[in-house]
């Protein structure tokens, strides 16, 4: 799968561009600002729906405008597909494949898979459990229809039950009653969802603890560890336990809606330890692991978007992680980086067919090699 042809008009600080991309290795070059991650943005929009970066559709509009529109054609599996994403404020978001529109943008979801990694990753580190558990859902969503499902009619009923305990003051038989009523459905749901988390990570170690040996030349220890409440015990009876002090605190305090993921280097929380370079190269590995299990799980190379890749990596680093993403096991990759001079090199050791723009100010131009 790649993309073939890519045209944007008012997204974000791009204006207009049309670009005919390669199969191989797209580079932009430019100054901070310029554009280049805008353009990656909107590849990625079009495989999930939305930005990676902002979930409010108005502001990824270009100021003094009132729309954007992202357009992209791929070679999908040897099937030309078309893709238009549409968007004026004030109105319903378009999002059609071959002129037809979406009923529900979930049905989107992983028909282009593609994978991401940018210096806004840090956060899965830095930031709270939201984000973690957000990251392995965008995942499986990507290859099991029915846990993205599952997911939102578990999180409608997690607003319905939260809703309803703030409505309460008492837990009397009426409460309890309608409690119960939720609890199953939730049960049912949750046991599945975590089910499949906990797959998907245990997939996902194997693959994670090679890339990193491998681009870190195996000087640290990493790891990460899956925490859930239905690891403990019987999520019926956690849920039943739990009620007096969901009631005083007006939400559901027990439940895989409370999942998260520790991530540690040298048996130590790689938030508080580690330096810039040993948590960007534990993003890159933790990326590039779920690169390796969509494409497994797929049987489609997903499209890599690398933003900002170098920074904070040192030279040894860097090279062994050109050395991987140049193999057979990366088919179309979009490079973003401010200095033409670092890519140049790079694109000589790779034996991919490549392109290189150059961005200033949300305008694309390709450069001579």
């Amino acid at each position: 799968m790649h993309l073939k042809q890519l045209h944007l008009i008012n997204f974000k600080n791009i204006e207009s561009a049309q670009l005919s991309l390669s199969e191989g290795i797209n580079c932009f070059i430019g100054n901070n600002g310029a554009g280049k991650t805008n353009l990656l943005d909107a590849v990625y929009y079009m495989s999930f729906c939305k930005s990676f970066f902002n979930p409010v559709d108005s502001q990824s509009i270009k100021h003094e405008n009132d729309f954007f529109v992202i357009q992209g054609s791929y070679d999908l599996n040897g099937n030309e597909e078309h893709i238009y994403c549409g968007f004026k404020k004030g109105q319903k978001k378009q999002f059609k494949r071959n002129k037809k529109e979406y009923e529900k943008l979930s049905n989107h979801i992983g028909t282009l898979p593609l994978v991401m990694i940018s210096p806004q990753d840090e956060n899965l580190i830095i930031e709270g459990s939201e984000l973690r558990r957000k990251y392995i859902d965008s995942v499986i969503s990507q290859y099991d229809k029915s846990y993205l499902e599952h997911l939102i009619s578990y999180n409608k009923l997690l607003s319905q039950r939260n809703a309803y305990l703030k409505s309460i003051s008492v837990l009397n038989n009426e409460a309890h009653n309608m409690l119960d009523i939720w609890d199953m459905q939730m049960i049912s749901l949750g046991q599945g969802i975590s089910q499949a988390r906990k797959q998907f990570l245990i997939e996902l170690k194997e693959i994670f603890h090679e890339l990193y040996n491998y681009v870190s030349g195996s000087n640290e220890v990493v790891d990460f560890e899956y925490k859930s409440h239905l690891l403990k015990g019987d999520f019926e009876e956690l849920l039943k336990e739990s009620r007096n002090r969901d009631l005083v605190l007006g939400y559901s305090t027990k439940g895989i809606h409370r999942d998260d993921v520790e991530f540690s280097i040298n048996g130590y929380p790689i938030k508080k330890i580690g330096s810039q370079g040993q948590k960007k190269t534990f993003l890159i590995a933790l990326k590039l692991g779920q690169f390796m299990f969509l494409d497994k799980h797929k049987n489609t190379k997903p499209i890599l978007l690398l933003d900002d890749i170098f920074d904070k990596l040192d030279a040894e680093r860097g090279d062994r992680l050109i050395e991987l993403v140049g193999g057979e096991s990366f088919n179309q990759i979009f490079i973003t980086d401010t200095q033409l001079n670092r890519v140049l090199p790079i694109l000589q050791q790779i034996d991919k067919e490549s392109v290189v723009f150059a961005v200033e100010d949300g305008v694309f131009t390709s450069i001579e090699k």
